[in-house]
């Protein structure tokens, strides 16, 4: 168990990384988002790759920063259920959505969408608006971001494994949310 706890925290470390990449990633898109905004108004002048640039952050955020979250134990849950029962519970049902939602769904998506960026990156794939930017990095990043979140579901898994046999601490509090 201790390798692969070893396994757990390595991928917790990388998840935690990119998490911070995609943190900053929001300042940046933001900055750019308002001198495209400025520059279209002020200037007169758009420009589509600029606009697909941030397209392309967004993406990374939200598809890169899903694995940060999920190692912060802040995804959306069924919070009626989760929050009523034990934390012994709750790592049981963690373990079984993990196991029967989050590893096989995330799993077959990545493998749908690695023969989409295979076939951009061959075909050298460009945007259809005129000054569009290459198209095989977002798709990149759609691959990435599931095959992230089956690594870091892996973590979760060997974690609450690990809380069961009592050779790992998870932290099992829960803060139900305000309604």
């Amino acid at each position: 168990m201790k390798p692969l706890l070893k396994l757990s925290a390595t991928i917790d470390l990388a998840s935690e990384a990119l998490g911070k990449v995609a943190g900053y990633l929001v300042l940046i898109c933001c900055l750019v988002s308002a001198g495209n905004a400025m520059v279209r108004y002020a200037l007169n002048y758009s420009s589509n790759g600029w606009l697909e640039i941030q397209w392309y952050m967004f993406a990374f955020i939200v598809l890169i920063g899903a694995s940060y979250t999920l190692r912060m134990n802040e995804h959306v849950r069924v919070d009626i259920i989760y929050g009523a029962i034990s934390p012994r519970s709750r790592i049981w049902v963690d373990i079984i959505g993990i196991v029967l939602f989050l590893l096989p769904g995330c799993f077959y998506l990545a493998w749908l969408s690695w023969p989409m960026f295979s076939l951009s990156w061959h075909q050298s794939e460009m945007s259809s608006n005129a000054g569009g930017l290459i198209r095989w990095p977002v798709k990149l990043i759609i691959f990435a971001g599931f095959a992230l979140l089956v690594l870091q579901g892996f973590s979760e898994l060997i974690k609450r494994i690990g809380a069961l046999k009592g050779v790992y601490a998870l932290d099992t509090k829960y803060e139900k949310p305000l309604q």
